[in-house]
């Protein structure tokens, strides 16, 4: 009985010396779990924590994690150890060696000990052993992904071995240990790659601007002075300069430069640096950029000698190149010797590229003003001629049509049959050559800016009677039926009488005469939106998808009819000039075989005139507002918008297009960002604060691509420049800013637009 009682006592202190350890062994665990939580930003607290706790479980005097680093193992953390022990581990770490127990695990993977090292004949580190004067060691591998990257070693100073659940504690506590090393490791990339995210972003935002300067201005100096101060900057030189090509002299002079001194820019300029014997022409005609991270090893051409009497000693030529071709090219300089990083080469053929880009768009800009100039003169001695030749034709065409009208009514005799048959052919043929000569001085006086119209205030039933009483006659002649069809409410409209029926009469004059005997036309009037919409619909011919264009150019009929049919082929282009001047569209669609219908649109609102404003025939026009103060990005949005119903007004600055904006109420503002004085952002708040101008539409048009703050301010559309002719057109439809484009015909085919009036 006595004892049994003996082992149950002995079984009851075992398994509480097992629970004390489990429970100590769990709460060590647990303090090292919580510090993993804190490791990214305490690895060194972290790893001490793991070293105390495998210490005080294991019961060893000293316990320490080392890491391979160049080579050698480096003591990182340690409980324990003196002071001299750590000291001289500073000056001779462990090798990665059998010498050593860390070195044979680093070797093996796996964890080892050795019961007592005084009696292991290949442990060579008796230099250690009697600075600590331990016995016994043991050591475990620190792995990630099998790759060994550190070890956790104890050490005893008497020779007592570890058990094996010392042997699974030390093995757990190191795979902790790489943890932490492997977060550290994460850190120090982590931290590396937003310094060089931090560097590539700068460099965008550099090409950006960059970018957008070339984009916005056509000031070839401007630009190529922000593209040389951003290479400066960016490639971390002292100093640089932009050389423009000239290909029949085939050298170099100096455009531009940032950072240099007025005397060696003065003497720079002095010189054409030939393109056989320079750096800068080397690298041209190579194609790459040449680096000299030294000017005082290598002999000097003109250029660098300059350079090198001014105190620069490393230089750098990029060549500036369209294609195969050489504008010129990039030099950035330092006062230092030194390479060149190839990612600083890198990044500078970018903004090679961009000098390229701004030098090519003023040479064509140049070109452009040139042959614009040109074309103006061209077009205006056309106009004068036309206007000219019509006045000067109509007198002899009075004569001809008025004396054969007075034969013809027999004033003077009798006529036989021959006779009577001429004179009506002479007759013929006399209106439709002043018919010819009309509608040429028409068109050149539209295309001059010399039409005026002269608006009131007519009946629409009235005016639409009036063009069908007109072709009447000759419908009947070929049993065609033209009938008429008006919208209940359109009453009267506010617009140019004369040259709406023009329009109107040139339109069923096409019809009847297209039309095959028998056949219909049907004139419709109706109600769109704030438009009259008026269409003359036949069932003809029809007309070739290759003629549904250059119908509308001038002297083009299109193959619809004989060739013997009589016209000038004017009065489609005139018909669309006038349109558009009445501040509607044309449309067109048709159906070989089956027909076609020919419409457009005239304002019934009152439109806003403004005589002091305009004097080129738009006055009537609704109104956009182009607030920019480039004289160019004006004259762009100004051509893209004309003959779209519109009437551009610019202004210069923020405080003239508000002015203009509440004097003038218009459909819509086009608005740029940089602006002098009161900038973009400045006009929106005011635009949306004012009760007058809340809801005018705002479409920024900009360099910077800042969409969702413009958005949120209340811009309707957001555009980045450079902004094409569609895109802009697109967001001024979708704001209200233009007339809507043609709705789908009756059988849901849609219009085809006509070129120059949508």
């Amino acid at each position: 009985m006595g004892r049994s009682q003996q082992l149950r006592e002995e079984e009851l202190q075992s398994l509480q010396r097992g629970y004390g350890d489990a429970t100590e062994q769990f709460a060590a665990m647990n303090e090292v779990l919580i510090a993993l939580g804190r490791s990214s930003s305490e690895p060194d607290a972290v790893l001490h924590s793991i070293v105390a706790s495998v210490r005080r479980l294991c019961r060893c005097e000293a316990a320490g994690i080392y890491l391979i680093e160049g080579g050698h193992l480096v003591l990182s953390s340690s409980v324990g150890f003196s002071t001299e022990y750590v000291s001289y581990l500073g000056e001779r770490p462990f090798q990665l060696d059998r010498a050593s127990l860390l070195g044979r695990v680093t070797q093996d993977g796996q964890t080892q000990q050795v019961p007592d090292v005084l009696a292991d004949p290949e442990y060579g580190r008796q230099d250690v052993q009697k600075i600590v004067k331990f016995r016994t060691v043991m050591a475990a591998p620190m792995l990630l992904d099998d790759e060994v990257v550190g070890a956790l070693s104890l050490v005893r100073t008497e020779v007592d071995p570890f058990d094996d659940r010392a042997l699974a504690l030390v093995g757990a506590f190191a795979a902790q240990a790489a943890v932490v090393v492997r977060n550290v490791h994460l850190i120090s990339e982590l931290e590396e790659r937003g310094v060089e995210l931090a560097r590539k972003v700068e460099q965008l935002e550099a090409l950006s601007e960059v970018g957008g300067v070339v984009s916005s201005s056509l000031v070839l100096d401007e630009v190529l002075s922000n593209i040389i101060m951003n290479a400066v900057r960016f490639s971390e030189c002292d100093g640089g300069s932009i050389m423009e090509y000239d290909e029949d002299e085939r050298s170099f002079s100096v455009r531009t430069a940032y950072a240099t001194s007025p005397d060696l820019l003065a003497r720079l300029r002095k010189i054409a640096f030939d393109v056989d014997t320079t750096l800068v022409g080397r690298a041209a005609l190579a194609g790459h950029p040449i680096a000299v991270p030294d000017l005082g090893t290598v002999p000097l051409d003109p250029h660098l000698r300059l350079l090198f009497d001014d105190g620069w000693r490393s230089v750098l030529a990029v060549p500036v190149l369209r294609g195969e071709r050489i504008i010129g090219a990039l030099v950035v300089r330092r006062k230092t010797p030194g390479d060149f990083p190839a990612e600083t080469v890198e990044f500078l053929e970018t903004f090679a590229s961009q000098s390229a880009l701004a030098v090519w768009n003023a040479q064509l800009f140049r070109e452009l003003e040139t042959k614009t100039a040109e074309l103006q003169v061209a077009s205006q001695h056309k106009s004068e001629f036309l206007a000219s030749m019509s006045h000067e034709l109509r007198t002899p065409l009075n004569a001809v049509i008025g004396f054969s009208e007075v034969l013809l009514e027999r004033m003077f005799g009798e006529l036989n049959e021959r006779q009577d048959e001429y004179l009506r052919d002479i007759l013929s043929s006399g209106r439709h050559l002043l018919q010819l000569l009309n509608d040429i001085l028409d068109l050149s006086k539209v295309e001059a800016g010399r039409m005026e119209l002269e608006r009131s205030t007519f009946p629409v039933t009235g005016a639409l009677e009036y063009g069908i009483s007109m072709v009447r006659e000759r419908a009947a002649a070929h049993g065609i039926g033209v009938t008429l069809e008006v919208e209940e409410g359109l009453v009267t409209l506010d617009s140019d009488e004369l040259r709406f029926k023009q329009v109107l009469l040139n339109l069923l004059s096409n019809a009847v005469k297209f039309t095959p005997d028998g056949g219909r036309v049907a004139v419709v009037a109706r109600r769109r939106d704030d438009d009259l919409h008026v269409s003359v619909t036949d069932n003809g011919t029809g007309i070739r998808p290759e003629d549904r264009e250059r119908i509308f150019e001038s002297f083009q009929q299109g193959r619809r009819g004989a060739q013997s049919e009589e016209g000038t082929g004017l009065g489609l282009t005139l018909c669309r000039r006038i349109v558009a001047l009445l501040g509607g569209t044309m449309s067109l669609e048709t159906e070989l075989g089956v027909g076609s219908t020919f419409g457009f649109t005239v304002p019934l609102a009152d439109a806003v005139t403004d005589s002091s404003r305009s004097t080129d025939g738009t006055a009537h026009l609704p109104v956009v507002i182009v607030i920019d103060d480039d004289h160019a990005s004006l004259d762009l949005t100004a051509a893209y918008l004309d003959g779209l119903g519109v009437q551009v007004v610019p202004a210069r600055s923020g405080e003239e297009g508000l002015e203009l904006i509440r004097a003038r109420s218009p459909k819509a503002v086009v608005l740029d960002i940089r602006l002098p004085g009161l900038d973009g952002w400045d006009v929106l708040t005011r635009l949306r604060a004012d009760d007058a101008t809340r809801t005018v539409p705002v479409i920024i048009a900009s360099i910077l691509d800042e969409k969702s703050r413009g958005l949120s301010l209340g811009a309707a559309e957001y555009l980045i420049k450079p902004i094409g002719r569609e895109a802009l057109v697109g967001a001024l439809r979708r704001v209200g800013g233009l007339p809507e484009e043609p709705m789908p015909g009756r059988d849901g085919r849609h219009p085809v637009p006509i070129p120059g009036t949508v």
